[in-house]
């Protein structure tokens, strides 16, 4: 596929971050599942890995979660120009939607036909938010194994849940480890292998006297 050209790249950034701005029902996490869709499964600007490392550098930092992530896509598509015209799109409208009903919030918020459409949509977003959660949870399985990754989930439940400590604190405690079990692994893959040959020289001896003798018959025959 061709390269994106800048004024395309500017409309689709202006496009989604909208929609997700728009139709983000009681926003935080909410939103996240539309800004995915977006940016990973409609217009592919990441991948799925890409999207969780981002997603939970974001959450370690201040400030609306929604709107990091905007600016994290626009800078990433076009810069800082990019990253303005994202946020911009994804909070203007429904700021000015606000605006515009601020007369009639409180005739709204009594309304039993909006309790209705939140009550509605509240078990779409939950599907969504589910969805989200399995397909990370299935990485993280697959990149720590079966036993540390739910001992991961529930260490993580455990500090989040009960123990109450600010999700930054866990999320950085977790990238920390993150980084110390990528290198302990390779390093400990690599002594294994290192023992592996090291217990096996009669293979190697063996092998070596086999190619030898093949050597020998085949000039034999010449």
């Amino acid at each position: 596929m061709g390269e994106t050209s800048s004024g395309n790249a500017y409309m689709q950034l202006s496009w989604a971050m909208m929609k997700t701005g728009v139709l983000g029902y009681g926003g935080g996490p909410s939103v996240i599942p539309l800004i995915r869709y977006e940016a990973v499964t409609h217009y592919k600007w990441l991948n799925d890995e890409e999207f969780g490392e981002i997603l939970a550098l974001a959450n370690a930092l201040p400030g609306p979660i929604a709107t990091k992530m905007a600016a994290y896509l626009g800078y990433h598509k076009k810069g800082v120009l990019g990253a303005t015209v994202s946020v911009l799109a994804h909070i203007v409208p429904s700021g000015i939607a606000m605006i515009v009903l601020l007369s009639a919030v409180q005739w709204l918020s009594g309304s039993a036909i909006v309790q209705g459409m939140i009550g509605a949509v509240i078990p779409v977003i939950a599907v969504m938010l589910g969805v989200m959660a399995y397909e990370f949870g299935e990485k993280a399985v697959k990149g720590l194994g079966l036993y540390l990754g739910i001992g991961f989930f529930a260490l993580a439940f455990g500090l989040l849940q009960l123990v109450q400590l600010h999700p930054a604190i866990v999320i950085i405690m977790f990238l920390g480890y993150g980084a110390f079990h990528m290198r302990a692994s390779a390093a400990w893959k690599r002594r294994r292998e290192e023992r592996r040959e090291g217990n096996n020289p009669s293979e190697r001896d063996n092998q070596s006297d086999q190619d030898h003798r093949n050597d020998t018959s085949v000039r034999e025959e010449g």
